[in-house]
């Protein structure tokens, strides 16, 4: 049925056009409609943390480097408002310097041109504790970074007893500057393995300090500015964003798509139906529930393709989760409930939810860092996490490991909670508030959650939250338990564990942050990897944050993964990470769209799309 209504379309197409005078040029008739989500938290390169926000920004920014395929179908990092991706120059003191020059003629969408300068701009806005971004971190790998965020005490105390900080340095800027309008120089802090794909990365992307000045400029097409492949002349907000080809843009002349509607669903099913019918090319989502029929119906439309990321379960680390009968408080109370957590890990049978509710080839997860990134050695990262050469991770995540996962768990509960023998249930759990947003899939895992802490006597209740609002409720920490996953921002392991630091704005269990901050009672020794970073009982950021700084300095390779796997043990000893399973990315998109491509890291790209 939708071959016969996308066969009429088409008829109807070819009489309009004939109506208008002829067909000379099909292509600018093409609008393709896709739906990837709900109405975004924001789509400010600087300010989004989401996926679907970074493909939206993607088709609207130009960064000096940007994704793209080669001639082979490959994924490869290229040039893209830089002339050429440069080499770096190592100064004496270890920092690298890249000097890029901007290619001739570049324009704003509204017809400035582009200058060296507002990538200056930019990237110290993204970076400052004044805009406080989730990723401000990602431009700590620049020179002056430290200084911007380095704090010091006042001596004065806020309304809950803690000490007021202030930043030493606040007029501090980035290494950064335009020595005229088309050169860019940069200085890093040392050499990043990684840096070309830093540079493809939306907190990358330049904007204007004229435009930006307005809080609200990228939420009206009116005040929406750009440099990339397309405009926003449409924002029916819950409703579609409509991207018009952006005549400007340097390469215009190879984007083949003149109009894409980014169409705004949390509804599986409805994002099906409109597919089914048509209307939509491309969903991002499918109903769990028809997910084994899709794969028979549609075996070339129904994808599933790689992707490096883990969905997973956090824990908010200032909830409390000790029966009310408990007397542990700080450092003994958190230890406490860092093993309950650990434990409620090995109650959840995760060969199950990947064969029965996501159903997309998804891999059990037992380890935070996803499948697919590569070791020091080459091998895979996760093949080597945690103490254990009997399976990967820091758990057997195996179907026939989890009767012998289920009852560890139960001894260690039965240190903290009451347990009645009879029933085979504790009896003073707190309850818990499980959130997700909402989705099918995750109801539908939140449910098994719930259902599967029943069975040992915890209440857990569901709360479902629309996207924005669930965004913002995990970030601000007020929540106990939460659905959550990362993809990767970059291919190297680090991207999986420098958003845990204090400042970052993606560290939703709250590392460091509340009544966490001051706990001491973190250890790290890393002086056999010829490290000199060496704590007992410190805090998260004694601990943690300088270990993620000591990786971040680090040109030994060898030495660099060995960091991170240490960074990786320390995380998930707090059991605040949950692990469930390792992502695929499964979406629809029709045989009629040609030219569609997307990255692991779970962008999608239309630009070079046309519609047979």
């Amino acid at each position: 049925m939708k071959k016969i209504l996308a066969l009429l379309m088409a008829v109807v197409m070819l009489f309009t056009l004939a109506a208008c005078g002829g067909n000379n040029d099909e292509t600018k008739t093409q609008s393709l409609a896709v739906c990837l989500a709900s109405e975004p938290d924001t789509i400010d390169p600087a300010l989004n943390s989401s996926v679907d926000g970074a493909t939206l920004v993607a088709h609207l920014f130009s960064g000096l480097a940007k994704w793209a395929q080669d001639d082979a179908g490959k994924l490869v990092i290229v040039a893209d408002a830089a002339e050429e991706l440069v080499e770096g120059v190592e100064n004496e003191d270890g920092t690298v310097t890249y000097t890029y020059t901007l290619k001739e003629g570049l324009t704003w969408s509204d017809g400035q041109p582009l200058k060296a300068s507002d990538f200056v701009f930019a990237w110290n806005r993204a970076a400052s504790p004044a805009l406080a971004a989730d990723y401000n971190y990602m431009l700590d790998v620049v020179k002056g970074y430290a200084e911007m965020w380095e704090t010091k005490e006042t001596g004065e105390v806020d309304e809950e007893g803690n000490p007021v900080e202030e930043f030493v340095n606040p007029d501090a800027k980035l290494a950064v500057e335009a020595t005229d309008d088309r050169t860019l120089v940069v200085t890093i802090n040392n050499a990043v393995a990684y840096w070309n794909e830093l540079l493809a990365f939306p907190t990358y992307y330049p904007v204007r300090e004229d435009v930006v000045a307005s809080e609200n400029w990228a939420t009206d097409p009116a005040t929406y500015v750009c440099n990339g492949p397309y405009t926003m002349t449409g924002w029916e907000h819950n409703s579609v964003i409509t991207l018009a080809k952006n005549d400007k843009y340097f390469d215009a002349e190879k984007v083949t798509m003149p109009e894409i509607k980014f169409y705004l669903s949390d509804d599986a099913n409805n994002m099906l139906t409109n597919y089914k019918n048509g209307d939509w090319l491309l969903i991002d989502d499918v109903p769990t529930n028809d997910i084994a029929t899709l794969k028979t119906e549609y075996p070339e439309e129904f994808v599933v393709a790689g992707q490096i990321g883990t969905y997973y379960v956090s824990w908010n680390i200032n909830e409390d989760i000790l029966p009310a009968s408990s007397t542990l408080t700080g450092v003994e109370a958190e230890a406490a409930e860092a093993e309950i957590r650990n434990a409620l890990a090995l109650v959840l049978d995760r060969n199950y939810i990947v064969n029965n509710i996501s159903q997309a080839g998804e891999v059990p997860a037992s380890s935070f860092v996803a499948m697919g990134m590569t070791d020091a050695d080459g091998s895979e990262f996760y093949k080597n996490a945690g103490s254990s050469e009997e399976y990967d991770g820091y758990f057997n995540a195996s179907a026939d490991a989890f009767e012998d996962n289920f009852k560890a768990a139960v001894e260690v509960l039965k240190k903290y909670y009451t347990y009645d023998e009879a029933s085979a249930k504790f009896t003073d759990v707190p309850a818990l508030t499980y959130i997700y947003n909402t989705n099918d899939g995750h109801q539908a895992i939140g449910e098994y959650i719930q259902g599967a802490f029943a069975a040992v006597g915890i209440t857990v209740n569901l709360e479902n939250q629309e996207w924005n609002t669930f965004l913002n409720t995990r970030k601000n920490g007020e929540y106990t338990v939460a659905r959550n996953g990362w993809l990767a921002d970059y291919n190297d392991p680090i991207s999986f564990l420098d958003m845990w630091t204090t400042v970052s704005g993606n560290n939703d269990v709250q590392f460091g942050k509340g009544e966490h901050k001051d706990l001491a009672m973190y250890s790290v020794d890393v002086t056999d990897l010829g490290v000199d970073l060496k704590v007992e009982n410190g805090t998260w950021a004694e601990t943690y944050d300088a270990l993620i700084t000591e990786i971040k300095a680090c040109t030994d390779s060898e030495k660099r993964y060995g960091l991170m796997h240490a960074a990786e043990d320390l995380l998930m000893s707090t059991g605040c990470i949950t692990p469930i399973y390792y992502y695929t990315d499964i979406y629809m998109i029709d045989d009629s769209v040609e030219g569609f491509f997307a990255n692991p890291l779970g962008y999608k790209y239309f630009m070079y799309t046309t519609i047979k």
